[in-house]
């Protein structure tokens, strides 16, 4: 009975394949189970693999089939019946190839019907559709920048951005003011070394040379630009020379011209001291800052080409502020800078380390190497944004209304109001009201507590919404902070006092030199009130004392001009 079975199961497989298969004819009553299942096995692969080989040759050639003759196979199939030997025969089977319906199929598609214009052609083609188009891969890249607070943003941006258009997109992207004063800052934390892109640069190229544990930051620099505005801070007349073409006679008020220039030949000079390679030791030397490159004189002050020693070329190389300090390089000084060459990654034997007498010297220096390398470029990137807003300025000027137009200063004191034609008066008249709501507020602070909403309540803390106020941190982080964002005229921050907790200290910079004023709280008629000078100049909050001393210089140094800013990405 199991033979019988297995046998009906083998020939059904065989009568669906449209094969005939004999099985082995054995007179005895012993069968061979195991070699009767692998010759069917056998069989049964050689069958697949011809009906595959024959589809496949006549689907080919752009879809047509080859013009075969095709014929009805009738297949005999012995499929044993029993086990006594008796034999059962079946009908014949017609096995149509695949092939076959798909010619039929061919032929019976109308071909005379008449040819219907495609309406929409460039949809169907493989370049203006969107859909039949092949995938584009994308030009673009990844690039992380990182804020002052340690937080980071990631931006996709194409191969040709410059360092401008990525500040621009984060300064939309964190909705801060764009006063032209943000850059990209190219920074290596092994290294010691960082230096701000230049507004041209590419940022994708600059990313290429930088090793992985070097980042962008994204901070401000008011010192980006600040020579064009004041050149003759920024290049003492010790300074500066002329090379030996020129007559020696030209002033100091063409002294960016000629930097820009690219014919003529200016010259930095003076001593810097410079590292030995391999060493930790420092040598004085007298240099020559030229646009063929950076040279020292082998002996003394001499300008001879046969004393001059090149140390660094200009087209290569870029300019960085080492913010190390001095006791990682035993160095003189603490105004240390370095130029590195640009194929450099972490080498620090390729870096020529450089350190100048006073912060004025070494911002001549670097300010110098900038003009030198890049020369009339500078001037373009300074003078675009003022390009822009002026072309602006026309069509983002607002416009007033009637309203505002036909506004005027009333007197209700009397029985009636009346016009006050007169400024003078009408001014008086605004301050006297401004002295009235103070006073008032006053007997409602007498007379019951204040809201939490209240004005005498917010002049307390109001001022922590400001970009200029950083909380308690320590005097040597806001030294950091004014360095990094620029050391020019006015640059300032407020934070809490170390010393006295009710107090404020105000950061000031001014001609390179950080200053620290105390704000003390002082009390007058059951109102607190904020003094720069023990109380000859009296404010309700900080922010009205801030907006007077960015007016007025008062006891300052200087007037108040660029808040420093941390922005959060």
């Amino acid at each position: 009975m199991r033979l019988l079975l297995i046998n009906n199961k083998i020939m059904d497989i065989c009568c669906a394949a449209a094969i005939t298969v004999t099985p082995p004819v054995s007179t005895d009553d012993d069968v061979d189970l195991e070699q009767l299942v692998n010759d069917m096995n056998s069989s049964m692969e050689s069958v697949y693999s011809g009906v595959a080989q024959a589809d496949t040759a006549l689907l080919l050639s752009n879809g047509h089939m080859h013009p075969t003759h095709h014929h009805h196979h009738h297949v005999h199939t012995a499929c044993p019946g029993h086990v006594q030997g008796h034999r059962r025969h079946t009908s014949p089977l017609v096995c149509v190839s695949p092939c076959r319906c798909l010619q039929e199929e061919h032929q019976l598609r109308p071909a005379s019907l008449p040819a219907i214009p495609n309406p929409f052609p460039e949809l169907c083609s493989l370049a203006g559709s969107p859909v039949l188009s092949p995938m584009q891969t994308s030009n673009n890249h990844i690039v992380k920048v990182w804020s002052e607070d340690g937080a980071g943003k990631v931006v996709e941006i194409p191969a040709d951005m410059t360092a401008r258009d990525v500040c621009q997109l984060l300064v939309y992207k964190s909705h801060c003011l764009d006063d032209n004063a943000w850059t990209l800052v190219e920074h290596h934390p092994i290294l010691g070394l960082e230096r701000c892109l230049e507004d041209h640069e590419l940022v994708v190229q600059v990313q290429a040379s930088m090793s992985s544990d070097s980042k962008f930051l994204f901070r401000k620099n008011y010192a980006k630009y600040e020579f064009f505005r004041n050149p003759l801070n920024f290049f003492p007349e010790q300074m500066v020379a002329w090379c030996q073409e020129s007559d020696g006679s030209i002033p100091q008020s063409q002294l960016l011209q000629n930097f820009l220039n690219s014919s003529s030949c200016p010259e930095i000079q003076g001593y810097l001291y410079m590292k030995e390679p391999g060493r930790k030791s420092w040598k004085k030397l007298y240099m020559f800052l030229r646009r063929s490159g950076l040279y020292y004189s082998t002996k003394g002050t001499s300008k001879e080409p046969r004393h001059l020693q090149l140390v660094s070329d200009l087209e290569d190389s870029n300019i960085f502020t080492i913010i190390t300090g001095k006791k990682l390089h035993n160095a003189p000084t603490d105004y240390q800078f370095c130029i590195k060459p640009s194929k450099v990654r972490s080498d620090c034997k390729e870096l020529k380390m450089l350190c100048a007498e006073d912060e004025q010297s070494r911002t001549c220096w670097m300010t110098a190497f900038r003009l030198l390398k890049y020369g009339i470029v500078l001037y373009q990137n300074y003078n675009a944004p003022q390009q822009r807003k002026a072309n602006l300025l026309p069509l983002s000027a607002p416009v007033r209304s009637v309203s505002e137009n036909s506004l005027v200063a009333m007197d209700f004191s009397g029985r009636t109001g009346r016009i006050i034609d007169n400024p003078v008066e009408a001014q008086s008249a605004a301050v006297e009201e401004g002295q009235t709501w103070r006073k008032r507020s006053q007997r409602m602070n007498v007379l019951g507590s204040p809201s939490p909403l209240h004005p005498s309540s917010l002049s307390t803390v109001i001022h922590r919404t400001q970009v200029w106020f950083h909380g308690r941190i320590m005097r040597e982080e806001a030294h950091k902070m004014i360095i990094q964002q620029g050391q020019v005229d006015g640059l300032f921050l407020l934070r809490d006092s170390q010393s006295n907790p009710k107090a404020f200290v105000l950061t000031l910079c001014h001609h390179q030199k950080i200053k620290h004023f105390q704000i003390l709280p002082c009390e007058e008629d059951g109102q607190v009130f904020f003094s720069l000078d023990d109380g000859a100049t009296k404010f309700t909050d900080l922010i009205h004392l801030v907006e007077f001393y960015q007016l007025n210089r008062g006891v300052l140094p200087c007037k108040l001009k660029h808040p420093c800013t941390a922005v959060a990405l």
